[in-house]
């Protein structure tokens, strides 16, 4: 899944929509009640791309014949050992599958990608590669690897704890004490794979998991898809145009060789987010959004920034500079202040309020805008379908976009 060093870029957004995302059917049922236009259903329905719940024995059985499917796909080996429960994700070359060791009833994650074609091969080489180097309690787990003709069985730690937003979701309170403590936890696996010359190129929220759903589980960085380790005349600098829109370094977007920085810039972008719940980049339309990146522009004055200690401004801040070269590295951002003072405070003001409000706002105004596209003449139907079609690239779970720039 993600993109390979070369002059082709693989997208992972190339299939159909999901039915039902689940990611966002609990974000909605945690912002209750939130007032969805006029037909709160419908609205809901046509603008997160949900459909009705299925009957309980339906939803089984159609959960069963998915399992059946993808158990006659899988080689003998892997079915000799491991049990195939359920699908958890899939992208352009593989599948991801929950799976249980037949002999210690432990849950795995399988990834399974086609090297038929060479595009998933490179991918699944480059991953592999990367993977059977990295050994952290903070990085996703290789477990063990089956090769046929034509796929690859990776067996990976299965996280169950869910992304970095459904635990916000899910806590009655958050505070800046909270967002540290992750961080900490994500710069130790950074910093980790910088030292061994490994860029992620993709750090996002869906692509930070807790391992369980307990309230001390420790944070993984998963999906090595679009990640680099130099080559082999040790030369670092990428030049590879991959990421996903929101999180992409302006080097990336220039074209520019580009090194490990890209990563601190893109946690410079979830810090924001994990305290706010808002973008500090966003525009539906391409363009303007990598014009906004290449500016660093971005503000502190709407909630909760008010209530934001000015150390978490200033680690946001050092991070989100357009000069890659003024960037902080991943050993001197575990170093700062509000990193090293505010993981160890007793309390901080709690933000899931102004978070939960923002949540609130994001998606009662996109689903406004849904409906007055709807209503709009045939001759804005394209532009309505590529209003859509962002929408759904970024409310999936677990899906990559490749950008390349589009400036003017």
């Amino acid at each position: 899944m993600g993109c390979v060093v070369s002059s082709k870029v693989f997208p992972e957004t190339m299939e159909p929509p999901l039915k039902k995302n689940p990611y966002y059917v609990r974000l909605i049922r945690a912002m209750v009640p939130v007032q969805f236009c006029g037909e709160p259903v419908k609205c809901k329905a046509e603008f997160w791309g949900l459909q009705e719940e299925p009957k309980r024995d339906r939803d089984i059985e159609e959960k069963q014949n998915q399992v059946a499917r993808y158990r006659a796909k899988f080689d003998s080996r892997v079915t000799a050992r491991y049990d195939i429960k359920a699908l958890i994700g899939r992208g352009s070359f593989s599948r991801v599958i929950r799976v249980e060791h037949r002999a210690t009833r432990q849950p795995f994650a399988i990834k399974m990608i086609e090297t038929r074609a060479k595009e998933g091969k490179e991918v699944c080489e480059s991953e592999l590669n990367i993977l059977r180097r990295v050994s952290h309690n903070n990085i996703i787990q290789l477990i063990e690897v089956f090769q046929a003709h034509d796929r690859v069985y990776m067996v990976m730690e299965l996280a169950t704890g869910g992304d970095l937003f459904d635990r916000i979701i899910a806590k009655g309170s958050f505070t800046e004490r909270d967002a540290t403590k992750v961080l900490q936890m994500v710069l130790d696996g950074v910093n980790y794979l910088h030292g061994l010359g490994i860029t992620h190129r993709d750090l996002k929220p869906e692509n930070l998991l807790f391992y369980h759903p307990g309230a001390d589980s420790k944070i993984l960085v998963t999906d090595f898809g679009f990640a680099n380790s130099g080559n082999k005349g040790g030369d670092w600098s990428m030049r590879t145009i991959c990421g996903t829109p929101e999180y992409i370094a302006p080097e990336i977007i220039l074209k520019k060789p580009y090194s490990n920085a890209v990563d601190m810039w893109a946690l410079g972008v979830i810090t924001y987010i994990l305290l706010s719940r808002s973008m500090p980049f966003e525009d539906d339309n391409r363009a303007r959004l990598y014009r906004l990146i290449l500016k660093g522009k971005y503000s502190y004055l709407s909630d909760p920034w008010p209530s934001v200690s000015n150390l978490a401004k200033d680690f946001i801040d050092r991070l989100l500079t357009v000069d890659s070269k003024d960037r902080l590295s991943a050993s001197d951002a575990i170093q700062h202040p509000w990193i090293k003072t505010m993981a160890a405070s007793s309390s901080m003001k709690n933000l899931h309020r102004s978070i939960s409000q923002n949540l609130r706002r994001r998606v009662s105004s996109r689903c406004q805008s849904t409906k007055s596209e709807q209503s709009m003449k045939s001759g804005n139907s394209n532009k309505s379908r590529r209003m859509k079609e962002i929408m759904e690239r970024n409310m999936r779970y677990h899906v990559h976009v490749v950008g390349t720039a589009a400036l003017h």
